[in-house]
């Protein structure tokens, strides 16, 4: 009995300092490097301001790209709310970062709606937008799946989706794939790391 009680007492030990333990170390990414994929190289887009927008428009910012839409009940509002809280934990580096909306749904996701719900999180943040024949063509060229599903209820369907993200550095090649839920102390750690 002794013996078993010192083991469970080292493997409870083992288990709390593993738990103690922060989430990254310098030096290693949580999410998963995608680095050299030959896909989502650029797309063309309106902003949530009418500007047409492709990836060249931001070189010399890391890229944070997120696909989603306005009347997600639970997934988009999450998301954006964590790269809120990741630009808060970035300080003044958050300057080099450039986070963008894409929606799955151009049809009720207009300008003014984009204009009101993406820098309701963050000023900095850009939502985007195109017809729908040019939002499933990006979906497709960045590898996100989307399906529209008849709902009950007033929206008349909701879209199910990849909800994770890309991160690109600064001179706009794809690095990243982040999976839905990764803290933002992680997120803010790798984007640090490609900065």
């Amino acid at each position: 009995m002794q013996k078993f009680l010192k083991i469970f007492s080292l493997a409870l030990l083992v288990c709390f300092l593993a738990a103690c333990k922060p989430a990254t170390e310098a030096g290693k990414l949580v999410a998963q490097d995608i680095t050299g994929a030959d896909f989502g190289q650029t797309f063309h887009l309106t902003d949530h301001t009418g500007k047409p927008r492709t990836m060249d428009d931001f070189k010399g910012k890391a890229i944070v790209l997120f696909f989603g839409y306005t009347h997600c009940p639970d997934v988009c509002p999450t998301t954006m709310a964590d790269l809120k809280h990741t630009m808060k934990l970035l300080g003044t580096r958050a300057d080099e970062v450039q986070v963008l909306f894409v929606t799955l749904d151009p049809k009720r996701d207009t300008q003014e709606v984009l204009a009101q719900f993406v820098p309701s999180f963050d000023a900095r943040f850009i939502g985007l937008r195109g017809s729908e024949e040019e939002i499933a063509a990006t979906a497709a060229v960045f590898k996100i799946y989307a399906k529209k599903v008849e709902a009950q209820g007033q929206s008349g369907y909701t879209i199910d989706h990849s909800a994770g993200m890309y991160i690109f550095d600064k001179n706009g090649k794809i690095r990243l794939y982040v999976d839905y839920g990764q803290k933002p102390a992680d997120i803010a750690n790798d984007i640090k790391q490609i900065l």
